[in-house]
């Protein structure tokens, strides 16, 4: 029987081992960590997301956990005003196939976790930290930072932005540093005034920061996320920020944002990061995933769907004998390249253009986004959201 080695037990890595079981193969889940979770607060799911956990037997799941949203809301932060909104209801679920949710974290990973476990072909290990690989013509060798090798014919590097799979394979270095440092806090639903309880994801923009929030855990929380360009030069992950900081962060926005702001407790930071997108990121029996390959901003809110849209088409190229891999891998990476290049630099601009401007840039967007009719909104998230086969690139 053939073995895959994946590198990183997260989001990306479950997904890559629940395709890869599917299609007849033993799965190698060697994570860092101790134990098996998810740490983080909410995530957002788009219909693409939702196609590939159908397409991994655990979408129903995640629905059922899942907080079913009404709208994508653009608010003035500055103003108080409703600029734009995107509708998700039916006709946005006829025309995507599938809704669009938030989830807390740990309610996507879960049902991978659970899908893993009740395998017989996917083994969890834990406190199994990848640091490098060695492979010949006929098969690929993890090595453990404890020292310890093991084999396989093939080696998915899923273990996230730091990749030290990516590192070897790349060589590209440390990510690149955004200059935006995003603050989260999660607060319970009955500390929000009912007339803010919205069922929508929300973004308030300002210059130079925004806000957004939306219901996680069946609706008894809210996630608070705000981001502030600032100019970070070295990131940072998790880090406890006093609350008087993150409200002087954000001065100047409206009374309702304010006031939710005002709301959070325990928060902390992190400087956001990505990378350039790169052309190859295949090494014949060796091949990266999620953020290993194609690390994005948040502000697309495509990550996730991303590696498991990723874990998907990987799975489906591998129905196949174990010497076929290193040309399915190069197959993989052509498939993928463009679009995942086109999600990073959409993650990229959206900070720029949308969500940071100020003065005349700032109502020029505001009137550019309020003239969008809702068809011409679903068109413009249409190569994303609409995916069916997970190649369709940026227009």
């Amino acid at each position: 029987m053939t073995t895959v080695l994946i590198a990183g037990g997260g989001i990306g890595g479950l997904a890559a081992a629940v395709g890869v079981a599917s299609r007849g193969h033993r799965a190698v889940v060697l994570e860092r960590r101790d134990t098996f979770t998810e740490l983080g607060a909410g995530i957002q799911i788009g219909p693409n997301g939702f196609l590939a956990l159908d397409r991994l037997g655990v979408g129903g799941e995640v629905r059922r956990l899942a907080v079913h949203i009404d709208e994508l809301r653009f608010m003035d932060g500055t103003t108080g005003e409703r600029v734009a909104g995107m509708p998700l209801g039916e006709r946005y679920r006829a025309r995507f196939g599938n809704p669009y949710a938030v989830v807390q974290r740990i309610d996507l990973y879960g049902p991978l976790l659970a899908a893993c476990r009740d395998s017989a072909l996917i083994e969890l290990r834990g406190d199994s930290h990848v640091i490098g690989y060695e492979q010949d013509g006929a098969e690929v060798t993890a090595v453990l930072g404890t020292g310890e090798r093991i084999r396989g014919d093939a080696l998915i590097g899923a273990d996230g932005i730091r990749s030290a799979v990516r590192a070897q394979l790349v060589g590209d270095g440390e990510p690149r540093v955004s200059g935006h440092t995003i603050y989260r806090s999660v607060i319970p639903m009955e500390r929000v005034p009912r007339a803010l309880r919205w069922n929508a994801v929300v973004l308030w923009a300002a210059p130079g920061r925004h806000f957004v929030h939306y219901p996680i855990g069946g609706g008894r929380h809210l996630n608070l996320a705000a981001t502030r360009d600032n100019g970070a030069t070295q990131a940072v992950t998790g880090r406890p920020a006093a609350r008087n900081h993150v409200l002087r962060e954000f001065g100047g926005l409206c009374d309702a944002a304010r006031r939710l702001l005002e709301l959070g407790e325990e928060w902390r930071e992190w400087v956001l990061c990505d990378r350039d997108p790169v052309d190859d990121w295949t090494d014949r029996r060796v091949a990266l995933l999620g953020d290993a390959a194609h690390p994005m901003l948040q502000y697309a809110a495509q990550g996730a769907c991303m590696a498991l849209e990723d874990a998907v088409l990987l799975a489906e190229l591998l129905d196949c004998a174990g010497d076929e891999f290193p040309q399915r891998f190069e197959k993989y990476n052509a498939l993928r390249r463009a679009r995942t290049a086109g999600a990073q630099f959409v993650s990229r601009e959206m900070g720029r253009r949308l969500y940071h401007p100020a003065g005349a840039e700032a109502r020029a967007r505001n009137r550019m986004l309020s003239a969008m009719s809702e068809d011409e909104l679903y068109d413009k998230v249409a190569w994303l959201h609409g995916a069916r086969d997970f190649v369709a690139a940026l227009p």
